[in-house]
């Protein structure tokens, strides 16, 4: 069975798709996207599709199988080594949905849901990957953890939290996540345990994106997105919480101007020339009737920039 992609018919049409195109779709996932992208671009298309978690690649190669299809188990950040190694200079449209795949919550043995009873792991590529979520639970300061909870999670009670685990886990080790959703709920208040959301819900967020490195890894991205886009190439990126959302869009911002020197700078001595111009003025969310087919697309964002010839002239600040 398929997984229901989210803005399936959004991202094929913003990415300006013919036949013939070189196309990334760098979380493969489930494979919804990259069957949308190979009807469009085929015959003569090819799809370099990438995953981390190589039980992803290997499913969705039991789906299909064509020689238009390269599947590579690697990062998305790792972009330009992997078009690199396949000798492919650039693409002509890229795109990554920064969601997960309800394979991975459904699976138990995973640890990303706080609703089944398994190991903390949270890792994206068990292969490759050392740090679990239980590491970083029973390894790191509590100050950290603080920060983590905040920063990533935006979770108001992350010292509480925080506390609360410095203490059951001088106990006994955090080694499941129903344990952890246990102490989790004992550490906030009666009023917001039984909110809107799971007490655990912005806890385990934080948790997968420190484990994962996500933050960093789509900042390392979008840099080299830009490098391998060809002129007129599209990037379409969808994210899921205002952490990832923001990023997309600073750096949509950052490149699709010249000069970034202070505004008092009577003369621009930065050098930097835009390489961007943004398609999507405002993110493109879900329509009512995807929401009600598919409910994991409500918190969705597409964001779309479009590569640029890079300008040579000069810029002088009048």
């Amino acid at each position: 069975m398929i997984h229901k992609p989210v803005l399936p018919g959004e991202a094929i049409e913003s990415l300006n798709l013919k036949k013939g195109s070189v196309v990334v779709d760098g979380t493969l996932g489930a494979g919804g996207h990259a069957i949308e992208i190979l009807k469009k671009i085929l015959p003569g298309g090819k799809l370099i599709a990438i995953d981390w978690d190589a039980e992803a690649i290997e499913n969705f190669k039991e789906i299909i199988s064509k020689k238009e299809l390269i599947g590579i188990v690697d990062n998305y950040a790792n972009l330009e080594n992997i078009l690199r190694g396949l000798g492919i200079k650039t693409v002509d449209a890229i795109l990554i949905d920064l969601g997960f795949n309800s394979d991975q919550i459904e699976n138990a043995e995973r640890g990303f849901s706080f609703q089944k009873d398994g190991p903390l792991d949270m890792r994206y590529s068990p292969q490759t990957q050392k740090i679990t979520a239980a590491d970083v639970i029973n390894n790191y300061p509590e100050e950290r953890l603080v920060e983590i909870f905040r920063n990533y999670g935006e979770e108001k009670f992350a010292r509480s939290i925080a506390r609360a685990v410095a203490i059951a886990r001088k106990e006994k080790r955090i080694a499941r996540t129903l344990q952890l959703v246990e102490i989790i709920s004992a550490s906030i208040s009666q009023r917001y345990r039984n909110g809107r959301i799971h007490p655990a819900t912005k806890v385990f967020q934080a948790l997968r994106i420190e484990v994962n490195q996500e933050l960093e890894n789509l900042k390392t991205f979008l840099d080299q997105s830009i490098k391998m886009l060809a002129s007129g190439g599209r990037l379409a990126v969808i994210s899921f919480h205002s952490l990832e959302d923001r990023i997309v869009k600073n750096f949509f911002r950052l490149h699709s101007k010249d000069c970034v020197c202070p505004p008092n700078f009577p003369k621009c001595v930065c050098g930097h020339r835009k390489s961007l111009k943004i398609i999507t003025k405002k993110p493109i969310g879900a329509s009512e009737e995807e929401i009600r087919t598919n409910p994991r697309s409500r918190s969705a964002k597409m964001r779309v920039a479009e590569r640029l010839v890079r300008q040579k002239t000069n810029i002088n600040k009048k």
